[in-house]
C-alpha cells in the first residue's frame, strides 16, 4: 500500500519537473499477469522510476548498489520502492536468489545490464548477469531505451522493444554459449531502440 502512495507522490513530482514522459511502443509491455525482466541502460538517477511508470499499475522491483543503502534515509526510500541491495564488486549470489524469487512470484524485475550508471552517457558493454538470470528463470526480457538528452526538453522519451523470448533462443543455441548469445541479443535490441528513437527525435526537430 505504501508503495502505491509513494509512487503516486513521485509521479506528481516528476510531472511537475518534466511533464509527462512519452513511451514509444508501450503496448509491447505485457499486460497480463506474468513475470518478465525489464532492462535498460543506466544514465540518470530517475531511470528506475521511469521504468516503473512503464509497468503501471504493477509493482516493479529492482536492484540498487549496496553503497546507497548505507544512508538510512536513502535506504528507507529505496526499500519503500521495493528495491534491494546488490554487491557489484563481487559475485552476489544472495541478490541473484532474491531476483529469482521475484520472478518466481510472477512479478516484474528491473535491471541495468551494464551493471552501473554510465558517466559518459554512452552505452557501456553489458555484463552477463542479466542474461544468466533470464536463462535461469526463463522469463521474457523487455528491452527499453531512455533517451538521456530528452530530459532537457521537459518531456522524457523512451522506446520499448519487442520481448526477447529465452526459450526461442535456447532452442537454437548450444547451452555452453547461451548466456553470451542472450547478452548480445539484449545489447543489439537496446542499440536498435537507441537508433530508432534518435531518428524520431531528429525528424521531429526538423518539423
Amino acid at each position: 500500500m505504501f508503495y502505491t502512495y509513494l509512487r503516486g507522490l513521485v509521479t506528481f513530482i516528476l510531472w511537475v519537473l518534466n511533464g509527462n514522459a512519452h513511451y514509444h511502443h508501450k503496448e509491447l509491455i505485457p499486460s497480463q499477469e506474468e513475470n518478465y525482466i525489464l532492462v535498460a541502460p543506466h544514465r540518470t538517477w530517475w531511470d528506475p522510476v521511469y521504468m516503473a511508470f512503464a509497468t503501471k499499475p504493477k509493482q516493479f522491483i529492482f536492484m540498487a548498489k549496496k553503497e546507497l543503502f548505507s544512508n538510512k534515509l536513502i535506504a528507507l526510500l529505496l526499500r519503500s520502492l521495493l528495491s534491494f541491495p546488490v554487491d557489484r564488486k563481487n559475485a552476489d549470489l544472495q541478490s541473484l536468489k532474491r531476483a529469482m524469487k521475484v520472478l518466481d512470484k510472477g512479478k516484474i524485475f528491473g535491471i541495468f545490464p551494464e551493471g552501473k550508471r554510465s558517466i559518459t552517457g554512452r552505452m557501456d558493454s553489458f555484463e552477463k548477469g542479466t542474461a544468466f538470470l533470464a536463462v535461469r528463470s526463463r522469463a521474457q526480457i523487455i528491452p527499453i531505451y531512455i533517451h538521456p538528452d530528452s530530459f532537457r526538453s521537459g518531456r522524457p522519451k523512451m522506446a520499448v522493444g519487442t520481448p526477447i523470448d529465452i526459450n526461442d533462443i535456447a532452442a537454437n543455441t548450444k547451452k555452453s554459449i547461451l548466456v553470451d548469445v542472450v547478452t548480445d541479443e539484449i545489447s543489439d535490441s537496446i542499440d536498435a531502440l537507441r537508433i530508432e528513437l534518435e531518428a524520431k527525435l531528429e525528424d521531429n526537430s526538423r518539423e
